[in-house]
């Protein structure tokens, strides 16, 4: 019988204020690092190299591509999240994914055909998300669950700072792809280096490290065990409906600001990315600290987590009813707001109702399929919706009421207030 009770892993012995702000410090770099690529590759310079692979069926091409990868990044997340597990060390992962992502952003730069580029962002996929595995167990592995509220606010940080600087980077590199790609692969290597160097793995013991192999059969079932947990179950479908419906739409936006928005004179897509990004990652800076502080000190989650998924939701209409610069400007805020708060007390909120402590990190990648399995989808939906229902209007109508249910997923959770 599922058990709602979280056991808190064993916390190694607690380091010194200036250490564990150290550790804290080099999580947010390497998350930092980790959203870069996703934002500046994904948003910015690989929407930039399909269109001109395939100016004519850019929508279809990057939906295809888009999803086509997303699968590589849902299974191999969770397994190797596993695998860490198994393993009893973070650091191996964290450093073999990064490099490993660094040889497939060059070959991705390298390449001139669509094909080529759907290969080498399906490798990226794979190879980043083996590195964001091990660095999102960090934080249930060494962080005691009254703090880690705090923790994953500043964690989640990486997305306002790497997503901004991501996408200025990108901006400026734009039309010089290779640059572009061989930059993000220095940057999330370097990010690598730095934590594993500066903080070695500490050893696990207990029945996972000394427990004989388990049959494939029975790892799998492990492996989805999680989800038979009630309250993991729903945290899991509310992420995954907000993931969805905010994948739809900014997986997109570059075509968005081409093709629906009146940008003014001589203000390109590119251009008008890096202007909105930074919008919106100081706003979703902002809800991130305030979520994270404010979650833990009333020690409540589901609150601040679905008051920000349905406001996610409603924000959708402002572009519909003003397809303007000053309406993306003002939904770019709102959304950076809505969003931020409810990745970091989300975050917060599903530590919190992991069903076994000792499997963190596969428990964690079964989680991640909430983040990558919907972005599968929402490539196809989104081309489905663009070509389908003419144009981008019902695409942000769609995004919104996704947002809008995932906010109502949350309620039925029972042990985390």
């Amino acid at each position: 019988m599922a058990t709602h009770e979280v056991v808190d892993p064993p916390v190694p012995p607690a380091p010194g204020p200036a250490r564990h702000r150290g550790l804290m410090l080099l999580l947010l770099v390497a998350n930092s690092a980790m959203m870069a690529v996703y934002m500046g590759v994904g948003s910015v310079l690989l929407p930039t190299q399909v269109a001109s692979i395939a100016p004519a069926d850019k929508v279809a091409v990057l939906g295809v591509i888009g999803g086509v990868s997303s699968i590589f990044a849902t299974a191999f997340n969770p397994i190797a999240g596993a695998l860490s597990d198994r393993s009893g060390r973070r650091n191996p992962w964290i450093l073999g994914g990064a490099l490993a992502s660094l040889a497939g952003l060059a070959f991705l730069g390298s390449v001139t055909t669509a094909l080529l580029v759907g290969i080498g962002w399906c490798l990226v996929q794979a190879t980043m998300n083996i590195y964001q595995a091990a660095v999102t167990a960090i934080v249930p592995d060494r962080v005691p669950a009254a703090r880690r509220g705090t923790a994953s606010a500043l964690v989640g940080l990486g997305l306002p700072i790497g997503g901004t600087v991501g996408v200025l980077v990108a901006s400026q590199t734009a039309e010089h792809l290779r640059t572009g790609y061989l930059v993000f692969g220095a940057i999330v290597a370097v990010a690598a280096l730095l934590l594993t160097g500066f903080f070695r793995d500490t050893p696990r013991s207990g029945p996972a490290a000394d427990a004989p192999p388990v049959p494939v059969r029975a790892q799998l079932a492990a492996f989805l065990s999680s989800l038979a947990n009630h309250d993991f179950r729903w945290a899991f479908i509310g992420r995954a409906l907000m993931v969805l419906g905010y994948f739809s739409v900014v997986g997109y936006q570059l075509y968005i600001l081409g093709d629906h928005i009146a940008l003014p004179a001589g203000l390109t897509p590119p251009a008008a990315m890096a202007v909105l990004t930074p919008v919106s990652m100081v706003a979703m800076a902002v809800s991130t600290v305030l979520g994270g502080l404010l979650s833990d000190r009333w020690n409540r989650r589901k609150v601040f987590v679905g008051v920000s998924a349905a406001l996610a939701g409603l924000v959708m209409v402002v572009p519909v009813v003003s397809p303007t610069w000053t309406g993306m400007l003002v939904f770019s805020a709102l959304n950076g707001l809505a969003f931020g708060c409810f990745m970091a007390v989300d975050t917060a909120l599903v530590t919190l109702v992991l069903p076994r402590a000792e499997d963190a990190a596969r428990d964690m990648g079964v989680l991640n399929i909430a983040n990558a399995g919907p972005q599968i989808i929402a490539p196809f939906v989104a081309s489905a919706v663009v070509t389908a229902l003419g144009g981008y209007t019902p695409l942000f109508l769609v995004g919104g009421a996704l947002s809008l249910i995932g906010a109502l997923a949350i309620l039925p959770i029972r042990s985390v207030r």
